[in-house]
């Protein structure tokens, strides 16, 4: 995946939708078509400028281009770059850094 041309600013991050194929306890892959729910999943792929106090202080990131990360669900926006999906959020709506095989 080529990085795309965009920058986030401040405390926003651009993360790339990871999305999970869905597949039933008896093994059935159901289409996109059904349960189409925004992903909770992503890698980040850009970060902003960084966050600032009220001190002027920048506040250093959490995460690094290419975690991957699980997300609050109703909390991005989301553009389109390139013709690809992403989500812009801060910080604040991710919940944690997904580590080991089951990260990308």
């Amino acid at each position: 995946m080529a990085k795309p041309n965009f920058q986030p600013l401040g405390a926003n991050i651009l993360v790339k939708p990871i999305e999970e194929e869905k597949t039933t306890s008896s093994g059935i892959v159901l289409p996109d078509t059904v349960d189409k729910e925004k992903p909770q999943k992503g890698k980040v792929v850009a970060l902003g400028t960084g966050k600032v106090t009220d001190k002027g202080e920048k506040i250093s990131f959490n995460v690094k281009v290419d975690d991957a990360v699980i997300f609050k669900k109703y909390s991005p926006d989301e553009i389109e770059i390139d013709g690809d999906d992403y989500l812009i959020m801060t910080e604040d709506d991710i919940l944690g850094v997904v580590s080991g095989k089951e990260s990308a």
